[in-house]
Formats: C-alpha cells, structure tokens, sequence
C-alpha cells in the first residue's frame, strides 16, 4: 500500500468515527439528555460495568486523575452519576450511573443501532457484519480513549 492509499484510508476512518461521534451525541441530545458531551459517554461505558473509582475513570479514559475527577464532578451534578463508600476499600469512593446516566447510555446505543442500521442499507448487512469482523482484527484492545 503507497502512502497515499494509507492517508486516504486514515482519513476515510477518521471520518466515519467522527461522524459516528457526531451523531450518537447529537441523539441522545435529541433524546433529551441535555448537558453531555462525547467524553461523558466514553465515561458511561466504564461506569456502566458496575461503577468505578477515580483512579479505575482516569486509567480507562487516559487521563489524569484531577480531570477523572473534574470530569465525575460535573456528571454528579448533572445527575448522570452518584458517589458512594466504596464496598471494598474505606479510603476510597466508587462512582456510580443514575438511571438518568443508564437511561443516556440507553438511548446512546440506540442512536448507535440506527447508525450502524444505515450503514446496512449502503453496504448491507453482511458486509457491515464483515467490516466489523475486519477492523476488529486490527483494534487495539482496551478502553476507547477520547480525543479532549
């Protein structure tokens, strides 16, 4: 592959996830979740998994810990999420979803499913079946880190 044909490709991926981006933010707004931000969902999908310190959001978000707590500050008081003691450690707390902040999470995979939906009735849904098989195979593994 020349060059030119990987900037082409780089670009065309960057693209599409940053229309996807784009678009799941601009659903769950439309969904009535007002206040959020992309990097509040990328957030969700950790807290999603039954909660998280700090330290765990900073890790998965690649991030320091004061702007994982900056970032749990503002969701708290948006009430996306909710602090309590955590049940293992007493020095630390874990950070919870609301059902306001499930809800959102909700509401951000189904704007997913309508995305990934039309793509189906573009390329069909075998291919987009093949596609995800593909670049699956080439993801890193782990957290997907926001670009702040």
């Amino acid at each position: 592959m020349q060059n030119s044909d990987a900037m082409a490709l780089s670009a065309t991926l960057l693209a599409v996830a940053g229309d996807l981006t784009r678009r799941i933010h601009d659903g769950v707004l439309a969904r009535g979740f007002e206040g959020v931000r992309p990097a509040h969902g990328f957030a969700f999908t950790r807290l999603a998994a039954g909660g998280a310190t700090v330290t765990d959001l900073a890790a998965h978000l690649g991030v320091t810990k004061q702007a994982a707590s900056q970032l749990v500050d503002e969701i708290v008081r948006k009430g996306y999420a909710r602090r309590r003691a955590h049940p293992e450690d007493a020095r630390a707390r874990l950070v919870e979803l609301t059902e306001r902040g499930r809800a959102c999470t909700r509401a951000a995979e189904e704007v997913a499913g309508e995305v990934v939906g039309e793509w189906a009735g573009v390329l069909g849904a075998a291919e987009v079946r093949a596609l995800g098989a593909a670049l699956a195979r080439i993801a890193p593994q782990g957290p997907i880190r926001p670009t702040w």
